[in-house]
């Protein structure tokens, strides 16, 4: 057969098997006529490269593979050298993971340092998540070597910033159907400048409350099937929105804005200097306004939180309610657009 039928049954190009014929790999016979004629055998040989190429083993390194096959084997890796092929493949492989696993230890540690730089919180550890008060975790040291394989295995570098594609959008279950018109309570939350905030006495005009889940950290893991949980990933995404919009909300109407979640105030704290958010994140560990309001929540890793919604507060009264907000990164401009809809 000619070279275009070789390539084309063995799924590869005729510049490959130019090349295969370069390292003596394939040994076609030559024709009266000076033209290369190929026959089944070089059809398996250069299948059987392809498939060693896409092992990650280059096409010089197949002579014992193929020399099993020419030996009347079945199977090219029915032969100890080629089981030996495969152990030098795998040992540098190994060596190669071993080198990006450190430089990628290196580097989540320079993010970290970057990250915190400026921040009065101390970085997490990426194996070493808060406990409930915000606190780093401190292991035993028998576990440190251990910790940060975990840590890097489990992906700590988790952007917050971007969104997957595939993100579950949460339904309208008309969990908040009953807000509008609610008087806002006199519940009072902590906030990350330092006072105390009442839901009831935001002043006169409009106040934004966006209320989420809770917002990651780098080099912190997120609670497992995070992704999968209908509008639960994306709050740095909204946070990061409100920051950018913040002047224009004000123009439109907005007295102020707030975020609000069960998280502590520390944590809140870190996010709001590391983000550098121009307005106060409110803590409410207890879920009290989830229970004079009626909010909806989710169980998740044994904590209580937050579904995303987002109230306009005007003069003591709940006046519009956005349920169910997604997508998270594009909310406060959703928000705008309603201020802007609907003028005082």
């Amino acid at each position: 057969m000619r070279i275009s039928e070789l390539a084309r049954r063995a799924g590869v190009t005729t510049k490959a098997v130019r090349y295969y014929e370069a390292l003596g790999l394939v040994t076609p016979r030559r024709l009266a006529n000076g033209y290369r004629d190929y026959d089944e055998d070089d059809v398996r040989l250069a299948q059987e490269i392809r498939a060693l190429r896409s092992l990650g083993i280059p096409a010089e390194r197949t002579r014992p593979f193929l020399d099993c096959l020419e030996a009347g084997r079945r199977h090219a890796d029915d032969c100890p050298a080629s089981l030996a092929g495969y152990r030098d493949a795998i040992d540098e492989l190994t060596e190669r993971i071993e080198a990006l696993t450190a430089r990628r230890a290196a580097l989540i540690s320079h993010l970290q340092e970057a990250a915190h730089r400026n921040s009065t919180v101390a970085p997490v550890h990426a194996n070493h998540p808060p406990d409930q008060a915000g606190r780093a975790g401190h292991p035993h040291p028998a576990h440190e070597a251990e910790g940060l394989s975990d840590a890097l295995t489990e992906d700590p570098m988790n952007d917050y910033l971007s969104l997957p594609d595939d993100l579950p959008v949460p339904d309208d279950d008309g969990a908040a159907g009953h807000l509008p018109g609610m008087k806002a309570p006199s519940t009072a939350f902590a906030g990350t400048a330092g006072e105390t905030i009442r839901i009831d006495a935001l002043g006169a005009g409009r106040t934004v409350i966006y209320v989420y889940p809770l917002t990651g950290r780098p080099g912190t893991d997120l609670p497992e099937g995070w992704d999968s949980i209908p509008g639960a990933r994306g709050c740095t995404p909204e946070s990061c929105g409100f920051r950018d919009h913040y002047q224009d909300l004000l123009a439109a109407g907005a007295a102020g804005v707030f975020g609000l979640s069960s998280q502590d105030t520390g944590y809140q704290r870190e996010v709001v200097e590391r983000l550098d958010l121009p307005f106060q994140m409110l803590s409410d560990p207890a879920s009290d306004l989830a229970e004079t309001l009626r909010l909806p929540t989710f169980e998740i890793s044994g904590m209580t939180l937050y579904r995303r919604l987002t109230l306009i507060i005007r003069d003591g009264v709940i006046e519009h309610v956005f349920y169910p907000v997604f997508p998270p990164n594009e909310h406060a401009e959703q928000v705008l657009a309603w201020l802007r809809d609907n003028p005082l």
